[in-house]
């Protein structure tokens, strides 16, 4: 009955993944694209400046008193949640299945999908709801404002739940254990207890405590990672042209790819790269949501760079210490050995080490933000504190779970739940997207005109069913 089980969630798995889902990515993000004025690169600096802003706003601020979390702790958030076992074990994987190729198809999905990112952010700020922390939505609270399908939004809660809240930690989980036997020969029990102990005492504090630590983790994991990976690059100069010729040539079969043909070498980058940037996916809207800003698609501007941050940077990072090394030239080493192996290679034996410590920051920090997708839909599908309390121990006894074992059928679960909640959203966000593009056009106008944009409902027509984003009767009569 389990055999049968996996084999027909490994037919959903290649129908979702090699045909409707990779359709969908690439035709909607042009799209979105193309209808936002290239809005991912027409705004890259003003994105900089941005999070610059919301930076300062959250270390000047007594976030105790301020209304949400800031613009800078939501983006942390959400990138605690993108940069994880994805960039190290993910890229790993990608590359030793899929070939050097794999990077270049990771590279574009990232480009094409930051459009997806800017519009479903920008709508998770718009249709956002208040909270005794301040703010809280995400796709299952437009699917319920903005389409008016409350069943399309549990739909989705469900699925994000069941993927994040559960699954997607036990992979963490499993990543930092592994990591840890592999570098120190610790027990991986012990890893795992010590895991569940930390997480619990943070996720039992709520939305600040866990803005708080992520907005501590997120930097340094980021800078101490990006700095190794440019120390690497640094000592291979030379090979750097030969590095990029080498996956541009994989990447269109001109050599044949390391595990297979061209479509292995697609499918690899685009479902790896995905998994890591989370762009168009429904997760990190629930982030973006919880940000305090004068305007959504000041938001939706940072969570889109958040994409470049995983891919681009952390994700490039990892292919070229692997690559470099020609660790994915041997056979046996795949996911967090080959880049503990590649790493290793180029630093010494303290490489070893240090990828673990990564590991430790990286996926520690998504199991944080992982269970915050969660919570946040949990709420949406019932308010009871007590279904919340039930969800934060199914949370701890997953981690735990997947601290000390593997199953592969929760594995090709987590991979079918992820590509059913990619579809739902991007659906939602397809016929949502003309909001956002009219907030981006509001925006704008309102820069041209000298003014520092602030938003209101009224400022798009028939813009109903919000909770937030209204004016203050002073305000109407000003007007």
């Amino acid at each position: 009955m389990l055999s049968f089980i996996q084999n027909v969630i490994s037919q959903c798995n290649s129908i979702l993944w090699s045909y409707v889902l990779i359709g969908l990515l690439i035709v909607l993000g042009l799209y979105f694209t193309i209808k936002s004025n290239f809005v991912q690169f027409k705004y890259f600096g003003h994105m900089f400046r941005l999070l610059g802003e919301g930076a300062s706003n959250s270390i000047s601020s007594n976030n105790e008193e301020h209304k949400g979390v800031s613009s800078f702790q939501a983006f942390c958030i959400s990138t605690a949640s993108r940069v994880g076992t994805g960039n190290l074990a993910g890229v790993a994987i990608a590359i030793s299945l899929g070939g050097p190729g794999a990077v270049f198809w990771m590279w574009l999905i990232a480009l094409i999908g930051a459009g997806s990112s800017f519009v479903e952010s920008t709508l998770a700020q718009i249709y956002k709801v208040k909270d005794k922390h301040g703010f809280r939505g995400g796709p299952a609270y437009y699917m319920e404002k903005g389409l008016n399908k409350k069943w399309m939004g549990v739909f989705f809660s469900i699925l994000i739940t069941l993927s994040y809240g559960f699954v997607f930690n036990a992979v963490q989980a499993n990543t930092i254990t592994f990591a840890f036997e592999q570098a120190f020969g610790t027990k991986r029990l012990f890893v795992g207890i010590a895991i569940t102990v930390c997480t619990a005492l943070i996720i039992f504090g709520g939305v600040k405590r866990i803005a708080r630590i992520v907005e501590l983790i997120v930097p340094i994991m980021a800078i101490g990672y990006v700095t190794v990976a440019l120390f690497v690059v640094g000592k291979n100069f030379s090979q750097i042209p030969s590095i990029f010729a080498l996956i541009i040539k994989s990447a269109f079969g001109f050599e044949q790819a390391i595990g297979g043909s061209i479509g292995a070498t697609i499918m690899m980058g685009i479902k790896r790269g995905l998994f890591s940037n989370e762009a168009g996916m429904g997760s990190a809207p629930n982030a973006a949501a919880t940000a305090d800003v004068t305007h959504p698609v000041k938001q939706g501007f940072i969570q889109t760079l958040g994409v470049f941050t995983d891919t681009i940077l952390i994700c490039s990072a990892t292919s070229f210490i692997i690559l470099l090394s020609g660790s994915h030239l041997t056979k046996g080493l795949e996911g967090i050995q080959l880049t503990q192996a590649a790493l290793s290679s180029q630093v010494g034996s303290w490489g070893n080490t240090f990828i673990a410590i990564c590991i430790l920051l990286f996926a520690f920090s998504s199991i944080i933000g992982n269970y915050y997708y969660g919570e946040t839909n949990i709420e949406f599908l019932n308010g009871n504190i007590a279904w919340l309390t039930i969800y934060r121990f199914l949370v701890l006894a997953m981690v735990i779970f997947g601290s000390i074992s593997k199953i592969q059928i929760v594995w090709d679960a987590a991979d079918l739940f992820m590509g059913l909640m990619a579809v739902t959203n991007l659906i939602a966000i397809a016929k949502l997207s003309n909001i956002a593009f009219k907030a981006l056009k509001d925006y704008t106008k309102q820069r041209k005109d000298g003014k520092s944009p602030v938003f209101y409902a009224d400022n798009i027509n028939g813009l109903n069913n919000l909770e937030c984003w209204q004016r203050e009767k002073s305000e109407i009569l000003d007007a």
